[in-house]
């Protein structure tokens, strides 16, 4: 069962949500038909990692997903700017490989960077040290004392406030020239093809080294990347 699906920024939070009951419908459509589930990152709106708990809004996800490992398939997470420390649920629970900052993979002989894409832009020294903070083990000793009610709170005032004076379907200016910069890297290393979410916008670009593929995302356009039969297409649910 060679056939495999990519996807990205869902921004799940609450399942009464349009996009979070068409991802669980798409997702139980992949049950035994499914070998590798490849999340790049932002699946969830907000998730840092307990031991012992997860957020109630997500069980239904968290279940679905644990359906389609026990139908056979395997599940690789790179983590987002809003998903991260997945730890230990997603690796010893799920059983999931997971890429704190992307990474390789092999499909099929076929070498290919996966990222979320938020590492793209390398001259952001402050977002790179504000990362730096979020995922250190400083703050996550300080996470695992507070009770999940307090996080989880902090989290969606955090996200209302990160979106005031947004508009949600203005159209992001793609940074064609970065994201090109950066898949040269990749080549230049021997992978064929880079997959990135994080721009919320699906694209294919052609180099003469390899191919760049953006996802989309999973609010409004439903799109994801198939890989079957030895090629990748950009799809929508």
């Amino acid at each position: 069962m060679n056939r495999d699906i990519f996807l990205a920024d869902a921004h799940l939070l609450s399942p009464a949500d349009a996009n979070y009951r068409r991802l669980l419908a798409f997702l139980g459509e992949q049950r035994g038909q499914l070998r590798t589930l490849y999340i790049l990152g932002d699946l969830f709106e907000f998730w840092v990692g307990y031991r012992h708990l997860v957020f109630t809004p997500y069980v239904p996800l968290l279940n679905a997903l644990g359906e389609l490992r026990a139908a056979g398939s395997q599940i690789v997470y790179v983590e987002g700017n809003h998903d991260f420390h997945l730890g230990p649920y997603f690796r010893d629970l799920l059983g999931c490989r997971v890429l704190p900052d992307g990474g390789e993979v092999s499909i099929d002989g076929k070498r290919v960077h996966l990222t979320h894409g938020d590492l793209i832009n390398g001259s952001d020294r402050g977002y790179r040290l504000l990362r730096r903070f979020l995922r250190s083990r400083l703050l996550q000793g300080m996470i695992a004392l507070a009770p999940g009610d307090l996080t989880w709170a902090i989290s969606r005032w955090a996200s209302r406030q990160s979106q005031k004076g947004q508009d949600p379907k203005a159209v992001r200016r793609l940074p064609q020239a970065q994201i090109t910069a950066f898949a040269r890297k990749q080549f230049a290393a021997g992978c064929e093809l880079v997959v990135t979410g994080h721009f919320h916008q699906a694209f294919q670009l052609d180099l003469n080294a390899g191919q760049i593929i953006g996802l989309g995302d999973w609010i409004d356009q439903y799109s994801y990347l198939l890989y079957e039969n030895g090629r990748f297409e950009l799809k929508t649910y």
